[in-house]
């Protein structure tokens, strides 16, 4: 699979189809690959913020739009793909964001976690990449609405794509961002003693 500045082109993930092609299958795999190059880029964007892993997330997005092209039904019967697909995109980082959490408290239980690092660059790198931790772990756990709220957001959704993907209120979502970022921000504060 060739990669170009960090995307996966869209012709190079093989959606598996059984049997020769027919008419619906090859009307399913257009409405996939439409959709995934409207969407790739931001999902795997999205995921990358969660998970802080770039390459990761670019596998996480290609099992998402696989799963999509596994289930014709969705194409034709979803009154809001979009919204679908951001959700089982979220959905699958935050179930990556807590296989890596418990792998990270193992290692450090285990005494692996050890990193020295002596250039300024690197410390710097290296206290920039604790802070997206911590991030990550504050979201981790909050409430699964919640923490997809903030996320996609910081992705650039507007109000409506959130409320669509959510499956809220357009008119509730400002009220539940805010809730959401005070809950982020005081536990954050709870855990680390400092400002976000």
């Amino acid at each position: 699979m060739d990669v170009v500045l960090g995307v996966v082109q869209p012709e190079e993930i093989a959606f598996e189809q059984a049997g020769p092609p027919v008419a619906g299958k090859d009307r399913i795999a257009v409405s996939v690959e439409v959709l995934f190059r409207e969407h790739y880029a931001r999902i795997v964007g999205m995921l990358a913020r969660l998970t802080g892993d770039r390459a990761h997330s670019e596998e996480i997005a290609s099992d998402v739009f696989h799963k999509l092209s596994q289930r014709p039904a969705l194409l034709h019967g979803a009154d809001d793909l979009t919204a679908w697909l951001y959700r089982v995109a979220t959905n699958a980082g935050f179930d990556a964001l807590r296989t890596n959490s418990r792998r990270r408290k193992r290692e450090e239980a285990a005494g692996s976690a050890g990193i020295h690092a002596t250039a300024p660059d690197a410390l710097d790198a290296l206290l920039a990449e604790e802070r997206r931790a911590r991030v990550r772990e504050v979201l981790g756990s909050l409430k699964p609405r919640d923490a997809q709220l903030l996320l996609l957001r910081a992705s650039g959704l507007a109000y409506r794509e959130l409320a669509a993907t959510l499956g809220i209120e357009p008119g509730s979502v400002g009220t539940m961002l805010a809730r959401a970022e005070a809950e982020f921000e005081r536990k954050f504060r709870a855990r680390y003693g400092e400002q976000v």
